[in-house]
């Protein structure tokens, strides 16, 4: 089997964002498995918060990152679109990872209506969930 081969097919692994100006949700998944599950929150700003990341990506490796754009129900832009957008640049810049970008449209009103505990990284699940849905391979 050809280099190219195996890489296509060795499943691919996600850290994925729910940015927020306070708090970032963070999950991880994988493409073997196709689904995400909460890692935890980061409180934390500035440098802090990309030192907390930063050991997050030395521990799990991941072959791309996902970050949460929010839009309005129209699919408009605003002030949180831009700042998640932003964040994502970031992450690309101090990591030299691949980064996609995902509506992230009514996942915390998802995660909260699922009860879950920590809503920001339940949130960041449903970011990776979706991601991974729309990209099995």
């Amino acid at each position: 089997m050809t280099a190219s081969a195996t890489s296509a097919t060795r499943p691919r692994s996600f850290l994925a964002f729910d940015f927020g100006t306070r708090r970032v949700g963070v999950a991880v998944g994988n493409t073997l498995l196709g689904q995400a599950q909460s890692l935890t929150t980061i409180a934390a700003e500035g440098q802090a918060r990309f030192a907390a990341i930063a050991r997050l990506v030395d521990e799990w490796r991941p072959d791309a990152l996902v970050v949460g754009v929010p839009l309005y129900p129209d699919g408009g832009e605003h002030d949180n679109t831009r700042r998640a957008r932003r964040f994502a640049r970031q992450l690309h810049g101090r990591f030299r990872l691949p980064v996609h970008e995902v509506d992230e449209r009514y996942t915390t009103t998802d995660a909260i209506a699922a009860g879950a505990a920590d809503v920001d990284s339940a949130s960041a699940a449903l970011i990776l969930d979706q991601y991974l849905r729309e990209h099995p391979r």
